[in-house]
């Protein structure tokens, strides 16, 4: 990694945690928040040797560098300014959201440069690609490619209270961006067919993962990521769906929450995300939990099954989240592959492949993320497609 890199981490809000001081370690860290205050607060808090700054547009492009690193833990809104900064002064991009068709095409741009825009890689989306991407080479090297295979694949997650309130959820990004994720359609597999669900809440299913019953709901659009994990054409998918994970009576304690959705007024939804925010506010003293779960099964046409699955169930500590210990450790790894040169130019999502997303999940177990397996032999994939 070079001496002379300089990584510029912007924003300091809830997922900005212990993987920032791993960073530290090995290039120059320039922390940017709303005030140098509040970066010098979170640089103290992590106990990261890092510079703090006020963030504007003009104040970081004056000090990006090229082969720098600008990480964006802003809202997505405000990604393709960051990327454009990153292009006009040729710096990498890096961040734990999930690529906007503005980052797909910033990044065609990135690659014709030899940059490159690691997107995709926190919690989720990030850590639920690499569970994905080493089950689905495990399955193929063990049913085959060009089998006739039927499987069924589901992947959620979701921040929860470790403590369970009577609303069942504590906010841990903006309510409205939450109460707005709600309404976005949901495109998934079920049945061997293709589903939309318009209020995704309306599908919602009882699944238990360990002995603990959850309510679960399909979230966004789940159909790209079918080529993306590496499932062959061949391969006939009864199920495949990415989605959201609260806890169980979550559905009971949002019924009004729900009547007011199906209103689609903007102006209510924004009023209503400032009620929720301050009938249930999140303190200092709570404590989160990340759970996430991930499983594959397969039945090839001849009678042979495969089935694996990978789990994680982490509980935070008040000033000590697990929602920031998820997302930034596995992005921050991202980053140092980045900064090695170990990551293609252009757009990466996640790991570039199944070999090093299982090499990447070593990484993670040994920083001390519960990362769980069972059905999978191992966890270092090798190529298979």
């Amino acid at each position: 990694m070079p001496d002379n890199t300089t990584v510029h981490w912007v924003g300091t809000g809830l997922s900005t945690g212990p993987g920032l001081a791993g960073l530290s370690r090995h290039a120059r860290v320039l922390v940017w928040g709303r005030t140098a205050a509040k970066a010098a607060g979170c640089l103290d808090r992590l106990g990261v040797r890092g510079e703090p700054r006020a963030y504007t547009p003009d104040a970081l492009a004056a000090e990006i560098a090229p082969g720098d690193v600008v990480v964006s833990m802003l809202p997505g809104t405000e990604h393709p300014g960051l990327l454009r900064l990153c292009l006009d002064n040729g710096a990498h991009f890096a961040c734990s959201s999930y690529a906007s068709d503005e980052i797909r095409a910033g990044a065609r741009e990135a690659g014709e440069r030899g940059l490159t825009v690691l997107t995709e890689i926190g919690l989720d989306p990030g850590l639920d690609h690499l569970f994905a991407d080493v089950l689905v080479d495990q399955a193929v090297r063990a049913l085959g490619s060009d089998a006739r295979v039927t499987a069924s694949f589901t992947s959620y997650c979701g921040g929860v209270p470790a403590e369970p309130n009577e609303f069942r959820y504590r906010f841990s990004w903006a309510p409205r961006g939450v109460l707005t994720a709600l309404l976005s359609p949901a495109h998934y597999v079920e049945q061997g067919a293709k589903q939309v669900a318009d209020r995704p809440w309306e599908v919602a299913r009882p699944l238990e993962v360990d002995g603990e019953r959850f309510e679960v709901y399909p979230n966004r659009d789940s159909l790209p990521y079918i080529s993306q994990y590496g499932f062959p054409p061949r391969w006939q998918l009864d199920t495949f769906v990415r989605g959201t994970l609260r806890l169980d009576g979550w559905l009971d304690a949002w019924a009004e929450v729900f009547d007011e959705l199906r209103t689609g007024d903007p102006g209510r939804i924004t009023e209503l995300a400032a009620e929720l925010a301050a009938r249930h506010p999140t303190r200092p003293q709570d404590r989160d939990r990340v759970v996430l779960a991930v499983g594959l099964s397969a039945t090839r046409a001849d009678g042979q099954t495969w089935s694996g699955r990978y789990s994680l169930d982490l509980t935070g500590e008040p000033g000590a989240s697990a929602m920031a210990r998820c997302v930034s450790l596995p992005l921050a790894h991202g980053i140092g592959e980045l900064l090695a040169g170990a990551l293609p130019a252009g757009l990466v999502q996640g790991a570039p492949d199944p070999a090093t997303a299982g090499r990447w999940l070593e990484h993670l177990t040994a920083q001390g993320l519960p990362i769980r397996s069972s059905g999978a032999p191992d966890r270092s994939a090798s190529p298979a497609h």
